[in-house]
């Protein structure tokens, strides 16, 4: 199958586009390569998957009209998975402009052009920070989502009402996936277990903020990949899903929304104390009050998603942070 994939040099987006090929299909990659965070990682990412003859690459922004249509006309995709984005909840204070264009401008482009060329079935990335202020937990797709809390979080809400509206006028397939904190091998930088393996490896002050009284849905590559598959073939169609729960579809378009989580919420300290075990070594905290734009706590509800794929995360955090440390380790040449 043709799949084309954006921020495929991404965390997710790496991940998913080399288990893709690894199971044949033909995958079209595109990212920016911007340098949000260490470019050499994003260009080891990208290395390993040029080695499949069945991948090809563009690197440029899905801010350009242009270079993204002649893509998409080009390479002919049956499924696109929009992951491409500019990421970070805190950035997004200091950079609102850059969530804008990449998040506003540059997903409707992905939309628009999925049309054109009529897509089975586009997948897009959402995220759990959508339901903001929320306090009933866990998150469900049904419940309101009317108090962002960050810039990130609104451009992801925006892009759950575009991508309704385009799927009501047009019929084009659409999911949205809401990601629960995504870690493991290949992770990103600025995430938090990125930032404290390697702080406390250098012994250097890991930030922790609220004073580490905040609880996440950690959850693990490895199933996030595993659920994205699963749904690649299984499109939005009203009248076969309204059975599964009526009111996470439109009434009026194929479309739906749907938690991917690992369902389980771990209490911060305990994930940094899992950390300084796996290493060895105790960190030097400091602890810092909340910061703007986070929220307290994260769980999901994954029922629908199970009910549709079978989805069940099989990954704990303790297991996965081990998992991640002996990537580091191996990455960075650390004995």
């Amino acid at each position: 199958m043709k799949i084309l994939i954006t921020g495929s040099s991404g965390f997710i987006g790496f991940h998913l586009t080399k288990s893709l090929l690894e199971n044949n299909h033909k995958v079209y990659g595109y990212d920016s390569m911007n340098n949000y965070y260490d470019i050499k990682l994003k260009k080891a990412r990208l290395n390993i998957l040029k080695k499949f003859n069945n991948f090809k690459f563009t690197k440029a922004n899905i801010e350009n009209e242009k270079k993204l249509n002649k893509v998409f006309k080009k390479f002919k995709p049956k499924i696109v998975i929009h992951l491409a984005a500019q990421a970070g909840v805190r950035y997004s204070i200091d950079k609102p402009r850059v969530y804008l264009k990449s998040n506003i401008t540059g997903t409707f482009n992905i939309i628009e052009a999925s049309h054109k060329i009529k897509v089975k079935h586009l997948i897009m990335a959402s995220s759990s920070s959508v339901y903001g202020a929320n306090k009933k937990i866990p998150f469900k797709e049904i419940d309101k989502t009317e108090s962002q809390l960050s810039i990130y979080a609104a451009t992801k809400k925006a892009n759950e009402s575009m991508a309704h509206s385009y799927s009501n006028i047009w019929k084009v397939p659409i999911t949205m996936l809401r990601f629960f904190t995504v870690y493991g091998p290949w992770g990103r930088p600025d995430m938090a277990l990125f930032k404290f393996t390697k702080g406390i490896l250098n012994n250097k002050k890991i930030d922790i903020y609220n004073k580490g009284k905040m609880y996440r849905d950690f959850t693990y590559i490895d199933d996030v990949i595993n659920g994205i598959k699963l749904l690649i073939n299984k499109k939005p169609n009203n009248k076969k899903l309204k059975k599964y729960n009526k009111d996470s579809l439109s009434p009026v378009a194929p479309f739906r929304i749907l938690n991917i989580g690992n369902t389980k919420k771990v209490f911060l300290l305990n994930f940094i104390k899992q950390i300084e075990k796996e290493l060895g070594k105790k960190g030097i905290r400091n602890y810092m009050p909340l910061q703007k734009g986070d929220v307290k706590q994260t769980l999901s509800d994954t029922n629908l998603l199970k009910k549709i794929t079978g989805y069940n995360p099989k990954t704990d955090y303790k297991s996965g942070i081990k998992k991640f440390i002996n990537w580091y380790k191996n990455y960075y040449r650390i004995s």
